[in-house]
């Protein structure tokens, strides 16, 4: 899995960067034998300005040799994870799979409004919100999706991994989604919180099934 290279984009709601979310990811991965890297996007700006951030890195790990891009968000690092890869004008940069924990995917509904606040201010357009969520962002040509998330999250609700599962199941893009019954959010790699605990198993399988040629 040398050819791989997965950017880890760590949560906080766009307003800080989870440490734990962060390099304990990569060193998961680097363990996994993947390469992997914390990208720490611009905080408390407007879109497009992360996007435009992550964009660059994709270009500049791509230039330096990296094969095939994965990305890992958590929570609004998944947001922009899924925005990098769904929006359009990802084809210039496009990465081959994407890995969301209790990822933010809509900017339509009022869960985790604060995110929604700093990413597109206080008097977002409907045709704004609707452009920024992953859900109405999916095509028949979106890359493949792992999405997790525990049902008792309240600060961002499963409703968003559901959202972006169905979208996802409508194009017909291969995606493997995982809702676990008990848990809070911001688990990371939730080492000792019961049955979420596998999901790192889980998706470890899925990432070695991306690699393959």
């Amino acid at each position: 899995m040398a050819r791989i290279h997965v950017i880890v984009l760590p949560g906080g709601g766009y307003t800080e960067h989870a440490p734990h979310e962060a390099e304990p990811i990569v060193d998961w991965l680097s363990g996994l034998g993947v390469q992997a890297s914390v990208f720490r996007y611009p905080l408390n700006a407007r879109h497009p300005v992360p996007l435009d951030a992550l964009r660059a890195e994709i270009r500049r790990l791509r230039a330096s040799g990296a094969e095939r891009i994965g990305l890992m968000g958590f929570s609004a690092g998944g947001h922009l994870a899924g925005l990098a890869a769904l929006e359009p004008g990802a084809e210039g940069q496009p990465v081959q799979f994407v890995v969301l924990g209790y990822a933010i995917t809509s900017m339509e509904t009022e869960t985790y409004r604060p995110a929604r606040l700093i990413l597109l201010g206080e008097n977002a357009s409907p045709a704004l919100r609707r452009s920024t969520s992953l859900d109405a962002l999916v095509t028949s040509e979106s890359p493949p999706f792992f999405v997790w998330h525990t049902a008792e999250d309240v600060y961002v609700p499963p409703e968003h991994t559901y959202r972006l599962a169905a979208a996802l199941a409508d194009h017909n893009v291969p995606h493997a989604v995982h809702v676990f019954a008990h848990g809070p959010h911001s688990l990371g790699l939730a080492e000792g919180a019961g049955d979420v605990e596998t999901w790192t198993t889980l998706a470890a399988s899925w990432i070695r099934e991306r690699a393959s040629p």
